[in-house]
């Protein structure tokens, strides 16, 4: 097959994925619902035919590219979304927990969704990505993730069995946030696509840190640009046309392009948010508490466990063992205290302190649902917001 034809296959595969993926909710809401295995059966044959179709793209796309593709956001995001797939058929086969799968696959499809906003373009890695080490850090940071967030999810299971929706407290505010930000995250992905749809572009020039012109290629409306900045007509156009009174200048520390998008996330995903109380009259947990009737409270609280136990050495061992063999070979230096690294940090001690309060203090059921699901934000926080808003080494990513 010809490069294009290889490049076609793995677009169309990850397609397909996609909506075999939001097919598959149907059988999978309809398992959890009633006692006959067909539904389950149905529904696990189409998950494992989207992640057939996932395995797919990534194969053609490392074929095309000559290195593994996860040299950057929109590959990263892809191959964590595989991962998660992947990590769900390990812990269904142990526990043969169908809500697992209602959940696991909209998540899936929103990262899927959210890779998706990014460019696909294959492009040659830059030397500090020339390595082996780099796809071995990667990929385990990616598998380990998913297990990971494997707990999330299961834990999100546990706090929808056991809180009361309607009660008014803190438990239920705070799973409502939760909600909130997931649905932020389809706002992303619908205002981006809407955009990119129309062919959208703006052009902001402005002076880099380093004392360099440099120009953002803008997809959303501008409303954050970089300090002293002006809009040009193009990349190579020199007429600069007048700023707008309402943008706001933000410091060279921050990626004021990357922050726009942030914002008009946020702006799409509380609007959607608003419609949807606005028209069921009610919080999104209580539209999604009734697929939790069923479920058995202390086997999520086993399986959220189980995932952390699994993931958290993995984690270890690709976010810092193998990431500082890489750092070594890239910068010739083990650590450099760069955001990327320091999130990396944050997130494995913050398992440990999850692990030590499980075993050593006894801290099970809800807490460890709310300490998982805090873990979870700490890992989309590093993998979104520093590699999106926070200048660093990692950048490129």
């Amino acid at each position: 097959m010809s490069t294009q034809s290889l490049i076609e296959l793995s677009s169309t595969s990850l397609y397909l994925s996609f909506l075999i993926y939001l097919i598959a909710i149907l059988p999978w809401g309809l398992s959890v619902k009633s006692k006959r295995s067909i539904f389950s059966r149905v529904a696990l044959l189409l998950t494992l035919l989207g992640f057939i179709l996932q395995l797919i793209y990534f194969i053609s796309r490392w074929y095309v590219s000559g290195h593994a593709p996860v040299s950057n956001l929109y590959e990263f995001m892809t191959f964590f979304g595989i991962m998660l797939v992947g990590s769900f058929f390990i812990l269904y086969y142990i526990y043969r927990q169908s809500v697992m799968g209602l959940f696991i696959l909209p998540i899936s499809l929103i990262i899927l969704g959210y890779a998706n906003a990014f460019s696909k373009e294959i492009s040659p890695l830059i030397p500090a990505l020339q390595s082996k080490w780099l796809t071995i850090h990667v990929i385990t940071v990616a598998f380990s993730s998913a297990v990971l967030s494997i707990s999330f999810v299961t834990g999100l299971i546990y706090l929808l069995k056991t809180i009361n929706p309607k009660e008014k407290s803190k438990k239920s505010f705070f799973l409502e946030l939760i909600m909130y930000f997931l649905i932020v995250v389809i706002g992303f992905i619908i205002i981006t696509t809407a955009f990119q749809t129309t062919n959208y572009k703006q052009y902001i020039k402005f002076t880099n840190k380093q004392d360099q012109i440099e120009i953002y290629e803008y997809r959303l409306p501008a409303l954050t640009v970089p300090k002293n900045s002006v809009i040009v007509e193009s990349r190579d156009s020199k007429n600069h046309i007048s700023q707008k009174n309402s943008v706001i200048e933000t410091p060279l520390l921050i990626d004021a392009q990357k922050l726009n998008t942030i914002i008009w996330s946020f702006l799409t995903g509380t609007l959607i948010y608003l419609v949807i109380r606005l028209i069921c009259r009610c919080n999104v947990i209580s539209l999604i508490k009734p697929v939790s009737k069923k479920v058995n409270a202390n086997l999520m609280d086993e399986i959220t466990y189980r995932s952390v136990v699994i993931g958290f050495p993995l984690f270890a061992l690709g976010g810092l063992v193998f990431a500082m063999i890489w750092a070594q070979l890239a910068w010739s230096r083990f650590w450099g205290w760069d955001p990327k690294e320091v999130w990396a940090l944050i997130t494995f001690l913050f398992y440990s302190v999850l692990l030590h309060l499980r075993i050593g203090k006894g801290w099970e059921g809800e807490r460890t649902a709310w300490m998982a699901i805090i873990g979870f934000g700490i890992i989309i926080f590093n993998q979104v917001f520093v590699n999106l808003i926070i200048s660093g080494l990692h950048s490129y990513a």
